[in-house]
This record gives structure tokens, sequence and C-alpha cells, in this order.
């Protein structure tokens, strides 16, 4: 079954910035990107997370009778998360419906911020392999809300430094180079349908609530909490930036 559900989209190929410019990459990490392409070292850890899923969600198929779907139509549906599920009462993650699923089933969830849960959100959002994002900002007011707090959370400058997302990824700065990546617009290369995804730099699978972590970190942001309503909302807003592109798990990023 992970066979048939793990794409390596040549989109992906867009995702780190290649282009004509030299400081993007060094020949190595040319080199080293076009190997991962073909052999994403993610694609194991994406497969313990289908097992993952079975044993402590009840598979593809219990994730959608959580979901209130058929199991034909679970990769639609989770094409547009995150999302307001109704008897969870809120917008939340993927990986957050996965924990409210592990507790229904008597399972200790697994934290947002382990290597279990990551590699098993992978495999759920790998469902929709090929789907096109279809998240939703304007269907209910709790989505509104989220999409409008994702937004302020984006353009808001904090921390010393006086700096937001919008800091980085505007588009009169997108495509200047910083630590020699050029800065790129988020919907371009398709952050929403790419995560989670295996950093070369790290070494390991990541969702995009923790890379936006990362980011944090960097510009000397006080962190946001992964799963926080703050968090959640920068993921909506940032995912709606790119609907309409085809989903493609797991992504590669340097």
């Amino acid at each position: 079954m992970i066979a048939k559900k793990i794409v390596i989209a040549s989109a992906l190929v867009g995702v780190l910035a290649f282009g004509g410019d030299q400081f993007a990459m060094s020949d190595a990490d040319r080199a080293m990107y076009a190997e991962m392409l073909e052999n994403n070292p993610a694609d194991i850890m994406i497969a313990s997370g289908e097992e993952s899923l079975g044993e402590h969600c009840g598979g593809d198929a219990g994730l959608a009778k959580f979901l209130g779907v058929s199991e034909d139509d679970l990769p639609g549906y989770i094409a547009g998360f995150p999302r307001y599920v109704k008897k969870l009462g809120m917008v939340v993650s993927l990986d957050q419906a996965l924990q409210a699923l592990m507790a229904k089933n008597g399972h200790k969830p697994f934290k947002l911020k382990s290597k279990d849960m990551f590699a098993m959100s992978a495999y759920a959002k790998s469902i929709a392999n090929e789907e096109k994002i279809n998240i939703d900002v304007t269907a209910n007011k709790h989505m509104k809300e989220a999409y409008a707090l994702g937004e302020e959370v984006f353009t808001t400058k904090r921390g010393g430094r006086g700096l937001s997302c919008l800091s980085c990824h505007s588009k009169d700065i997108v495509g200047s180079v910083l630590r020699t990546q050029p800065l790129p617009d988020l919907g371009t290369v398709n952050v929403g349908g790419t995560w989670p995804a295996y950093r070369m730099t790290k070494s390991s699978l990541r969702t995009m609530q923790r890379r936006f972590q990362g980011c944090m970190k960097n510009a000397l942001l006080k962190v946001i909490p992964i799963g926080s309503k703050e968090m959640v909302a920068l993921e909506v807003y940032v995912t709606n930036q790119a609907k309409g592109k085809e989903i493609a798990i797991p992504g590669l990023k340097r």
C-alpha cells in the first residue's frame, strides 16, 4: 500500500531554488538533493507511520470512520486540513485529529513534537497524495476566525528585531538570499502540500508547524507551541496560499 501512496513529484524540484542562483546550494548539496529525490529517506519513516496508524487508529478505515467520511472520500477530506472538526469543536491540524483518535481508541496520544507523530502524520497526509489542496477558509465562522488569526500571526512584527513571517516572505523580499537560500513565496513553492518533509540539514522528518518553530527560533522570536490556536491558525493561513496545488508527501527540503 505504501508504495502506491508515496509520490515524488517533479514539482518538488522547485522547492529548493536551483534557479541560476549560485548562492542557493553547493554542487555537493545539489547532487545529494537529486539523489534524495529518487530515494527520499523519509519513505521508510512513513512506512513506520502507516504501521502506527494501523495499530493505534485502525488504519485508513479507522481514520475515515472517525472523520465521518467514506474511505474512498478520505484522500479529498485530508486535502482540506487544517479544518473545523465538529466532534472536536475546533479547527485542528491533521496530527491533532490523529491524537484525538488515538485517545478515543484507548491509546496514549503521541506528542505533537515526537518522531512517532511526525511519521504517522506524514503517512496520513500521504493518503491525499495527488489530491489538490482544498482547504476552505470561508466554510464556517471557525475557519474564518482561524484564517484571520493566522494572517495576524504571519504579519505581526514581534521580538527585539521587529520581525514577522512577512519580513522574509513578502512579495518585495521573495528571491533575496538569506543564509545561502533564496527566500521563497510560500504559495508558489507549495509549502501547504509538501510538509511533512525530510529536512536534509536536520536528517529527520518534520511537520510544517515544527518548521515554523525553527524559523521563529532563528529570528530570535518567542516560539509559539505546536498545536496552539495560533500555530494551527498560521498553518491554515499558509496552507491557503497553496490552495489548488497537488499534495506530494514526503516533501524534501534543505
